[in-house]
């Protein structure tokens, strides 16, 4: 009934007479529905009277009568299988009352003992009881008759799932459910997660699904009904610029807002995959700018199908650019040698597997490939090889060219990046494809994704396919490392703007050009043993890619204490001291005398050259300047780390700089860029 129709009927009985005969008839009108208990109960009472006329006498009608009470209520307990639990247990409870009474008033007649106060007290509860339900029933609103959510998982093929307590947060709903035992599991709730999102009209990557791994019916919905990835991130700037490899690389964000990080080492080795327009390459230049801004890593790219179109900005950066067939396919018979030649290093040295320490100069004893003391060996950085549009090399060379490569290179310190636009078993081998663990899949056709992400993934929710070229840097991550509820939620990585206003272009020369001073050379291990199989392909490699020798190799990095003015710890921990490093052409000098080392400036003059070198930095990069950005100009400002991140809070203060929601990091604004 609608609302106007109640209204309607209330004013008509408004406006009825108020004679004796119309309340009389109102009255019966309104108690009808509500006398269907009260007629069972004297009709109970009757043939029990009647009953006993027939069955008083008779033993084997006690028994007849007993049996046929508990058969009945049985039977009402099997009936109310598809009800609700409390209409279930009441009408079981009411039937078991009314058999009982019926069987003992047959036996000793309705008015021995107990019997007529249990008839009139019960009866008339039990009826009650009926009248109380219905009554709460018919007010509440119409169809409310079960739950909203009971309604939708009954339509879905979940019926009778209980739902706990429901979490609900800034676009986000979190639902735990606990399946019926023995009826359903986590499996089905899997295959129903299309007609759910159907039912909340939502997408189908919109929901989500988190199995507890203890139980096989119990889980959590996790439902984000507005996608707020559709508007994309500009790359903020390098993640943890200066540091070891070993610190995860930042490569976007999730649709709750949380950082989408890649842990490398964890990771081990990694199998890109998305369709032509999904973001693959853009994936591919985030992850790759993050890496050129650490200090123990070297890169190998092979780019035979495009030349290195996509990374041409980035190819300085590079120790080996591969960018035709026979340098593509020297790069993989090198990545094969080198892994031998750097396993026996790090065993010489006394490393069961490689980490940060190893790429340093080995000045510990405990890591030492002397018979007595430290070694002073140069240290060893990671190798990260990364074969882009890796199809053509496997048509060339064999679908089980990485296989190798994959399963021995982890011990030795070398990363596989396996990047294609569609990959399935007739292009890379199984073996292969079992020996890159973790994935980032991004959009891609039909069913293309179960090569890419674990069934458990994508039983999740996570559904590539919906997204196809639509959505472009929508990515699946599934790697060690990061947590397991994350792999079945979408994330967008960073963009570095339209091709056309050259964004990327002035982002990759930032990082390019400002952190060649933190970035390792390769070592002579790796190079020796790279030479060997490669020949000129290697060792003219910087030329064959169209780019000069460096000018002069990169300085030692060393690691120091930052200690505040009163010589204790700051709180920041290590910080980066390049020695005797010029960055930038354009940096301020401080003219002195060569014999003399450098006057200190005043305070007056620091606070200049850090003005002027903040401005520099920000506009060189994306807008933003961190105080860890800062380390390489610590000596000429003549301040140490605590001085110069109070001069930056400082600025902010004043509205020169404007604080970011990243600690330490701020961004330019027109007054201090036009200054």
């Amino acid at each position: 009934m609608t609302s106007k129709d109640a209204a309607q009927q209330h004013e008509d009985r408004l406006n009825s007479g108020s004679s004796a005969s119309g309340m009389g008839s109102w009255l019966w009108h309104r108690a009808k529905p509500y006398t269907p208990p009260w007629i069972v109960t004297g009709a109970v009472g009757l043939t029990g009277a009647g009953a006993n006329t027939l069955w008083g006498e008779s033993a084997w009608a006690g028994v007849g009568l007993t049996l046929a009470s508990v058969g009945l209520t049985a039977a009402t307990w099997w009936a109310g299988k598809s009800t609700g639990q409390q209409r279930r247990l009441h009408s079981a409870i009411t039937v078991a009352a009314g058999a009982s009474w019926f069987t003992a008033s047959a036996l000793s007649g309705p008015l021995t003992g107990p019997l007529p106060d249990l008839y009139l007290m019960g009866g008339a509860t039990l009826a009650l009881s009926w009248n109380i339900r219905q009554v709460m029933r018919s007010s509440a609103p119409e169809g409310s008759g079960e739950s909203a959510d009971k309604g939708l998982l009954e339509k879905v093929g979940l019926a009778r799932t209980k739902l706990r307590d429901v979490r609900v947060e800034p676009n986000r709903v979190t639902v735990p459910y606990e399946l019926p035992a023995g009826e359903l599991t986590n499996e089905d709730v899997a295959k129903a997660l299309p007609r759910i999102a159907s039912a909340l009209d939502v997408p189908t990557t919109a929901i989500r699904v988190q199995h507890d791994p203890d139980s096989a019916r119990r889980g959590q919905f996790v439902i984000v009904p507005e996608d707020m990835l559709k508007t994309p991130t500009i790359w903020p700037g390098p993640y943890a610029p200066g540091e070891s490899v070993a610190v995860p690389l930042r490569l976007g964000i999730y649709d709750d807002g949380s950082d989408l990080v890649l842990p490398l080492l964890d990771a081990i080795h990694l199998l890109v995959m998305g369709m032509t327009g999904s973001g693959k390459t853009e994936g591919a230049v985030d992850l790759l700018l993050e890496i050129f801004s650490r200090k123990d890593v070297v890169v190998w790219l092979a780019d035979a199908a495009k030349a290195g179109q996509d990374f041409q900005p980035l190819v300085p950066a590079l120790d080996w650019a591969a960018l035709d067939t026979p340098s593509a396919g020297a790069m993989v018979a090198a990545v094969q040698a080198v892994i031998p030649a750097r396993t026996a290093w790090l065993r010489d040295h006394s490393y069961r597997a490689w980490e940060p320490a190893a790429a340093q100069t080995q000045t510990n004893p405990a890591h030492s490939c002397a018979a007595a003391g430290a070694c002073g060996c140069p240290g060893m950085p990671y190798l990260l090889a990364w074969f882009e549009e890796a199809a053509k090399l496997l048509r060339e060379l064999g679908d089980d060219v990485f296989t190798g490569i994959a399963q021995e290179a982890r011990s030795a310190g070398v990363s596989l990046v396996v990047s294609m636009q569609r990959a399935s078993g007739y292009q890379l081998s199984t073996d292969t494809r079992a020996s890159l663990p973790a994935a980032m899949c991004f959009g891609v056709r039909g069913d293309d994704a179960a090569f890419a992400l674990p069934e458990e993934v994508l039983d999740a929710g996570a559904n590539p396919a919906a997204w196809g070229n639509k959505r472009k840097g929508y990515v699946y991550l599934v790697s060690a490392g990061v947590e397991e509820d994350l792999y079945a939620n979408p994330a967008r990585t960073f963009w570095t703007g339209p091709p056309a206003e050259g964004s990327y272009e002035r982002m990759a020369r930032y990082v390019v050009e400002h952190f060649a001073p933190v970035r390792a050379e390769i070592d002579a291990v790796t190079a020796g043993a790279a030479a060997k199989v490669a020949g000129e392909l290697f060792t003219n490699r910087r030329a064959r890619a169209g780019v000069g020798a460096p000018a002069a190799a990169a300085p030692s990095v060393q690691e120091h204490l930052v200690l505040d003015e009163d010589g204790q710890d700051d709180g920041d921990g290590l910080e980066l001291e390049h020695d005797g490093v010029d960055l930038s052409a354009e940096l301020p000098s401080v003219e002195h005398d060569a014999a003399l080392p450098p006057a200190k400036p005043s305070p007056e003059e620091a606070r200049e050259l850090l003005e002027e070198m903040v401005t520099m930095l920000a506009e060189a990069g994306p807008g933003v300047v961190a105080v860890r950005d800062l380390y390489p100009y610590l000596e000429q400002i003549g301040r140490d780390r605590s001085w110069v991140s109070k001069q930056m809070k400082k600025l902010a203060e004043d509205g020169r700089l404007a604080a970011t929601g990243e600690e330490g990091v701020y961004r330019l604004v027109p007054v201090l860029a036009a200054a």
